[in-house]
C-alpha cells in the first residue's frame, strides 16, 4: 500500500481472554496482523504479546488473516509450543468460526469437500495470492450450518477439517455465498487492488458493506493436562452491528 494511503487501524486493541503458565488465548481485532510480513514497522499481535510476556518465549499456535477477528492461541514456553504445535498438526485443536455471507445456502447444513490451490496469474486474475477450487489442489473440507437468515444475508457457523489458505472464504465463494466484506473473493477481486492503491472508498463501502471480511474465530477447544478446555469470543463491533441490522431474527449473545 503506498505510504500516502492510510491503512485501516484496528477498532480496538487485542484482549487477553485467558492465560496460564503454558499458553494464552487472545481476542484479535480485525485489521491487525498476527505476525510481521514485511519490515515496514506495522504493529502486530505477536509484538503485543511479547510486550505482555517480556520474560517468556511467545509463539503463535494458530494465525488469522489480518481482516479476520477472533481467538488466537499462543504458547508461553518452548515445551507448550512443541506440544501445541504437534496437536495442531494432528488436528486436535478444534475451531469454530462465524461468517456472514451473501444469500442463504441451501442446504442449510452441509460439508464442502473441494480441493483448493492457487488460482494462478492471468488476465482475469492479476492477484498472486488468490486461491480457488481446482481438481489438482490440496484436499479441503469445510462444514457450515446456517444459524439465521435475513432477506440478503445469512449468519453461518463454520468448522474446518483441513487448514488451507483462505479455506473458508474460498469454499463459501465457491458455493455462491461469499463472505460479506471480502475484497478477494467477493463481488470483484479488483476491489482488493483498488484498496491497496487508494484505501477505502465509497465504491468499497457500496459493494462490500464492511471494511473487512465478516469472519470471526469464535470458539477454541482442546485437551490440556487431562482436561477439555473451551474458550469463546462473542461476535462484536461492526460485524455484530451488521447482523443486528440485516439478520434481526438472530440474537447475539
Amino acid at each position: 500500500m503506498p505510504s500516502s494511503v492510510k491503512r485501516i487501524a484496528p477498532a480496538s486493541p487485542p484482549r487477553l481472554l485467558f492465560s496460564n503458565d503454558d499458553y494464552a488465548v487472545v481476542e484479535k481485532p480485525a485489521h491487525l496482523l498476527c505476525h510481521p510480513t514485511r519490515p515496514d514497522g506495522q504493529f502486530t499481535l505477536l509484538e503485543w504479546l511479547r510486550s505482555q510476556y517480556t520474560d517468556q518465549p511467545v509463539a503463535l499456535i494458530n494465525r488469522l488473516d489480518r481482516e479476520t477477528s477472533g481467538l488466537v492461541l499462543a504458547a508461553l514456553n518452548t515445551q507448550a509450543a512443541s506440544q501445541l504445535g504437534k496437536m495442531t498438526m494432528r488436528r486436535e485443536i478444534d475451531k469454530v468460526y462465524l461468517a456472514v455471507v451473501h444469500g442463504t445456502p441451501d442446504p442449510a447444513n452441509a460439508r464442502i469437500d473441494a480441493p483448493i490451490g492457487r488460482m494462478g496469474l492471468s488476465e482475469s486474475n492479476p492477484i498472486y495470492l488468490r486461491q480457488t477450487v481446482r481438481s489438482d489442489g490440496a484436499a479441503a473440507q469445510t462444514e457450515y450450518k446456517v444459524l439465521a437468515s435475513g432477506k440478503e444475508f445469512s449468519l453461518l457457523e463454520v468448522k474446518t477439517f483441513t487448514g488451507r489458505l483462505h479455506q473458508i472464504r474460498v469454499h463459501l465463494a465457491h458455493i455462491g455465498h461469499p463472505v460479506v466484506g471480502d475484497k478477494l473473493y467477493g463481488p470483484d477481486p479488483l476491489l482488493y487492488l483498488k484498496f491497496i492503491d487508494e484505501g477505502w472508498t465509497e465504491e468499497h463501502q457500496r459493494l462490500l458493506h464492511l471494511t473487512h471480511h465478516a469472519l470471526h474465530a469464535q470458539q477454541l477447544s482442546f485437551d490440556w493436562n487431562g482436561e477439555r478446555v473451551h474458550y469463546e469470543s462473542p461476535l462484536g463491533g461492526d460485524v455484530a452491528e451488521f447482523v443486528r441490522a440485516h439478520i434481526p431474527t438472530h440474537r447475539l449473545e
